[in-house]
Parts: C-alpha cells; structure tokens; sequence
C-alpha cells in the first residue's frame, strides 16, 4: 500500500490509526509537508463555509485552503470542504460534471452515509484518478438522529452533535478517502 499524507487532521484524528497515513495535526504543522506523496486535505473551513459571517479565523487560516488546493493539484488527492464552500468559487474549482485542467473534479457526499450521525454534506475535490475509479460509495436512506446545527422539524427537535462529534471523520469515510489517495499515481 501507498503512503498518504493526511493535512490539518485533528489530534485525535481517526487516520492515526489507519496504516500507510502520514498525518499532520496542528502540532506537526501540515505547512511542513514535503510533498512527494498524495495528499488528503481537511483545511479549517469556518472561514469558507455557510457561517463565515461569524467565523473569527485566525491570521492566514484561510490561506491553508488555498494552499491544499495547490497541494492537491501537484501531488494529486483529494481536498475535503464543506458542500457550498466559497473555496470552489474563489479557486475556480469545477462543480457538476465539470473536470478542471488538472483534471480535478468535484464530488458531493454526505458524511452520514459512512456513519456520521448528522447529515454532513461535503465536496470532494479529487486530482489524480478518474471519477470512474473511485470506490464504491454506500448510500444510506436510514433516519438521520442527530443534527449539526438546532433545528426544529414539526416541532421536535433532534439531538445536537457535539463539536468533537461535528469535526471527527467518521472511520469508515477516512478509510474511503485513504482508499482513494492511495490509488493515485503521482508524476
């Protein structure tokens, strides 16, 4: 198997546990990648998602999104944001069928069809294999329990994640996206 490096993981990041991943938390400082290998971004998004008006990111925070999407690009991998995030639009990322010149190429997934227990739209920006190649995606239709942000349907709400709930990757997703980095042949 091939070694990937998984960039802006948390420190009680699942990908600690999954062989062949080479992961970055905030201590080791993903800004100190060498390069040389796919790559699995996870860059803060609170300054690119739907709540930005109230994110207060730090200094050059949003830069590291920007950054994973050049990282991406030459190294090929897959960079994860949340679905909506202004990042596609400010990088020219493509949407729909759309392949950039890099052949990059989006991908809309939720979380909860690996064993999130919200709904957890994402995009997917993959370089380096085909859409065609990607592996098998479950898809699930069960009831979703939990919600990520307070919201109340016909007058009942459901339980709310906890932040450490709302930031992990669910298992079964990382070792999806693991499979994926390693099917990548960089140049």
């Amino acid at each position: 198997m091939k070694k990937v490096a998984v960039l802006f993981a948390r420190s009680d990041s699942i990908y600690k546990t999954i062989p062949n991943c080479d992961v970055y938390d905030k201590e080791r400082d993903a800004r100190t990648f060498p390069g040389g290998m796919p790559v699995i971004c996870h860059p803060p998004c609170r300054a690119w998602g739907r709540l930005r008006a109230f994110a207060k990111p730090e200094p050059g925070e949003m830069d590291l999104a920007r950054w994973s999407v050049k990282l991406v690009r030459q190294f090929g991998g897959v960079l994860e944001h949340p679905e909506t995030s202004v990042l596609w639009k400010e990088q020219g990322l493509p949407l729909g069928l759309d392949v950039d010149e890099f052949g990059g190429y989006t991908v809309s997934v939720d979380q909860f069809w690996w064993g999130h227990k919200a709904r957890k739209r994402t995009w997917l920006y993959v370089v380096g294999i085909d859409r065609s190649e990607l592996p098998i995606m479950p898809i699930r239709f069960d009831a979703i329990t939990h919600t990520i942000s307070s919201t109340i349907r016909r007058g009942r709400a459901k339980p709310q994640t906890t932040k450490a709930e709302r930031e992990h990757t669910p298992q079964k997703f990382a070792e999806w996206l693991v499979s994926v980095a390693e099917s990548i042949e960089i140049n």
